[in-house]
């Protein structure tokens, strides 16, 4: 049987429409903040204080409104890995600082990255980790011990 080309063309665009392409950024994680936060880098030390909810205010006064992703993506994974936790130590943990009052809650963990990336334009002192693949226009990406997702030497690959 004869393939035409405007078959075998058809065919190409749709493999290529299917086939997983590796993120320019090389699968990084970003540190994203509400567009109107003054920051423009961040440490890594600061960023595991915000994390673990020991920073609550951001320069400027906005309380710090952490936003993450659900157990097991690659988001969530990166903030455990921030803060030196396994899934468990994570919920034991803020589990302990709400009954202690030093937390009202855990994290908002959210299903989707458009949910986070909404999140982030509503609360002034919103901060989520996004993967970089999903970053988007508007979207205010902090350096992450200077430097950027997807730069030799980003921590949160």
């Amino acid at each position: 049987m004869k393939v035409k080309t405007p078959a075998l063309i058809l065919i190409f665009i749709l493999l290529v429409r299917w086939i997983p392409v590796a993120s320019a950024q090389g699968g990084s994680i970003a540190v994203v903040v509400n567009p109107q936060n003054s920051l423009s880098t961040i440490q890594m030390a600061e960023l595991r204080r915000v994390l673990v909810g020991e920073k609550r205010y951001w320069t400027g006064g906005a309380t710090v409104k952490l936003f993450t992703r659900k157990a097991g993506t690659p988001e969530h994974n990166a903030m455990l890995k921030v803060m030196g936790m396994s899934e468990a130590e994570y919920k034991q943990y803020w589990t302990s600082r709400i009954y202690q009052g030093e937390a009202q809650t855990e994290p908002v963990a959210l299903p989707s990255n458009g949910m986070q990336r909404e999140a982030l334009t509503a609360y002034p002192g919103a901060i989520a980790l996004i993967d970089s693949a999903d970053v988007k226009p508007g979207m205010k990406v902090l350096k992450l011990d200077g430097k950027l997702p997807g730069e030799d030497g980003y921590p949160l690959q």
